[in-house]
C-alpha cells in the first residue's frame, strides 16, 4: 500500500517447515540473504515451499521470472520523506495540486463517489487524497517488476518473514487471475492505483466494477472500493469526523504509520470534501 509499508502492524505467518501434502515430505524453509548471491536458489527453495503450501501451476511458475531487484533494496534503505515536518512533507508531496486535481475527479466520478460512499459508510475526502498521493490518480504506478521487488524483500533477511506472507499472498492472486505476473509497480510491491501491498488485497480488496475480479491496476472503480473497504474495515464510523482527535481518524492510521502520512491524508480529505 503506502510506501512506509515497513511500520504497518500486519504481522507476517510463521515461515518455518512446510510438508508437502501428497508426500508427506519436509521441506526446508529457503534461507535469506542480504546479497544477491543467494538469490537463486532462494527462488527454488520457495518454489518448492509455495508448492508444499497449496500455491497451484500459475504461481509457481511466475517465480521463473522474478530477478533480484537491487533498485528495490536501495530503495528500502533510503526512505526519508517520513522525516520531514509536517508542512515540509506536505509540500514536497504537492498537496495543493492533489486537493485541486482531487475536487475536479470527484466532480468527474460523482456517480462513483455517490454509491462508495452510501456502500461503506466512508468519506470519499481521504480515498481520494490517498489515491493523488500515492499515485497521482493513477497516471503513475511505479516502474519496478512487483513480484520481483516482493520476492526480493522476501529474500532479504531484514523483514523476510513479513514479505514472504506478502509473496505468498501475490501468488494466491497470480493463481486467481487477480493480478498479472508481468505486473510493473512501485519499489516495495505496492500494487495499483491505491498501492495496496498483496496481503491487502487479498484482505480488502472489492469487485468496484462487478466483473467478477479484482484488477487493483486497471480499474479504477476496484482500487476506489478497495481503497473504501480497507478504511471500514479499520474501524470507519459513518458521519464521524476523520482529523486528528476525531473517530476516524484511527481509521486513516491504518493506512500508514507515519504521523506526516496520516495527517495529509486527513487534511486533504477535508479540503476535497468542502468541509
Amino acid at each position: 500500500m503506502s510506501r512506509m509499508f515497513c511500520k504497518r502492524a500486519i504481522k507476517a505467518g510463521f515461515i518455518g517447515l512446510a510438508f508437502a501434502a501428497t508426500t508427506g515430505v519436509a521441506v526446508a524453509a529457503p534461507k535469506c540473504g542480504n546479497t544477491s548471491a543467494g538469490f537463486e536458489n532462494w527462488v527454488e527453495a520457495t518454489k518448492q515451499e509455495a508448492a508444499a503450501n497449496g500455491i497451484g501451476k500459475q504461481g509457481i511458475a511466475a517465480l521463473n521470472n522474478v530477478h533480484y531487484a537491487q533498485a528495490t533494496i536501495n530503495a528500502d534503505r533510503g526512505q526519508k520523506s517520513f522525516k520531514l515536518s509536517l508542512d515540509q512533507f506536505m509540500k514536497k508531496r504537492g498537496s495543493s495540486t492533489i486537493v485541486a486535481r482531487g475536487r475536479v475527479m470527484k466532480k468527474q466520478n460523482a456517480a462513483l463517489f455517490d454509491r462508495l460512499e452510501k456502500k461503506y459508510g466512508v468519506a470519499s475526502g481521504p480515498v481520494i487524497a490517498i489515491w493523488g498521493m500515492e499515485t497521482s490518480f493513477g497516471s503513475y504506478m511505479g516502474k519496478q517488476h512487483t513480484l520481483s521487488a516482493v520476492a526480493t524483500l522476501a529474500y532479504d533477511c531484514r523483514r523476510s518473514a513479513f514479505f514472504t506472507d506478502q509473496l505468498y499472498a501475490a501468488l494466491k492472486l497470480i493463481d486467481r487471475g487477480d493480478f498479472d505476473p508481468n505486473s510493473i509497480g512501485a519499489m516495495h510491491g505496492e500494487i495499483g492505483q491505491t498501492q495496496f501491498l498483496p496481503k491487502n488485497v487479498l484482505l480488502y480488496g472489492a469487485d468496484g466494477d462487478g466483473n467478477g475480479h479484482i484488477d487493483m491496476i486497471n480499474s479504477k472503480a476496484d482500487a476506489l472500493a478497495s481503497t473504501f473497504n480497507f478504511l471500514r474495515n479499520h474501524g470507519w464510523k459513518p458521519g464521524q469526523g476523520y482529523q486528528p482527535g476525531e473517530p476516524n481518524f484511527a481509521a486513516i492510521q491504518g493506512w500508514n504509520d507515519a504521523s506526516v502520512y496520516q495527517q495529509s491524508i486527513a487534511i486533504m480529505g477535508k479540503q476535497i470534501d468542502g468541509n
